[in-house]
């Protein structure tokens, strides 16, 4: 099974051929294809590159399926002494990438 590690947004992602893999939205339109070049490692039935930082020559390509925001999730702060009560809500942005491949 070959594997890869990237980088994106100061963020690390396992791209595996074929999968999908969701990362912080991009400015990119639906049905592009895109290039990420820091790999971190490699792996390739066994054999492991790992980069000092990033492997060189090597580029993970994707095609960006969709858009998309996570589901909703509540902040609540809450002191009760002082009476103070705030309920935020939050929707991460989303981009899901198909990993095309690896090289």
């Amino acid at each position: 099974m070959s594997y890869a590690i990237f980088e994106n947004g100061g963020k690390q992602y396992k791209a595996v051929p074929g999968a999908t893999v969701d990362i912080d939205r991009l400015s990119i339109e639906e049905g592009a294809s895109i290039e990420f070049d820091q790999v971190l490692l490699v792996s390739n039935d066994g054999d492991v590159q790992v980069g000092a930082p990033t492997v060189d020559g090597v580029k993970v390509k994707g095609t960006i399926e969709e858009h998309f925001k996570a589901k909703k999730i509540i902040v609540f702060k809450y002191i009760p002494s002082k009476r103070y009560r705030r309920t935020q809500g939050h929707r991460q942005k989303y981009t899901r990438v198909r990993i095309d491949e690896i090289g």
